[in-house]
């Protein structure tokens, strides 16, 4: 007997009402992005990276994170019913605090990529660094 019936049979016996259980809905996000320093072929981890909207003429700083210990990082804007995350973005990661920490000069004390979203689908813009160069392409 599935334990659905055997909670019904248990509501009915006892006067009860079944009750059904739905667990909270998880949140989804709409853009992440990761960090592979391809000078050691590992991820960076513990690197600050903010998000920036543009409005207007001027930047608008929507969040701030650090990536994991997978040189990740899942959730930058959340998405909510009826609400568009359309517009003009931009990641800034903070690289020079982590080229020094592991004691490694850099041409770079952060790296910028500027970016649009359109529509509700996900949006990964990762990056693979270096101490002296950069790439970055439009990621699933």
């Amino acid at each position: 007997m599935s334990l659905n019936r055997v909670l019904l049979l248990g509501a009915a016996l006892i006067g009860a009402q079944a009750v059904t259980y739905a667990a909270p809905a998880e949140t989804r996000y709409q853009l992440s992005s990761h960090i592979l320093d391809i000078s050691t072929g590992k991820p960076a981890p513990q690197v600050r990276v903010s998000l920036s909207r543009l409005v207007g003429q001027r930047w608008q700083e929507v969040s701030n994170k650090v990536t994991d210990d997978n040189g990740r990082i899942k959730d930058f804007l959340p998405q909510q019913a009826g609400q568009s995350n359309d517009g003009v973005y931009k990641l800034t990661f903070q690289t020079k605090p982590y080229f020094d920490q592991q004691k490694q000069s850099t041409f770079l004390p952060f790296v910028e990529v500027n970016f649009e979203i359109k529509g509700d689908s996900h949006y990964h813009v990762p990056i693979t660094l270096s101490p002296y160069g950069y790439s970055t392409y439009r990621g699933s």
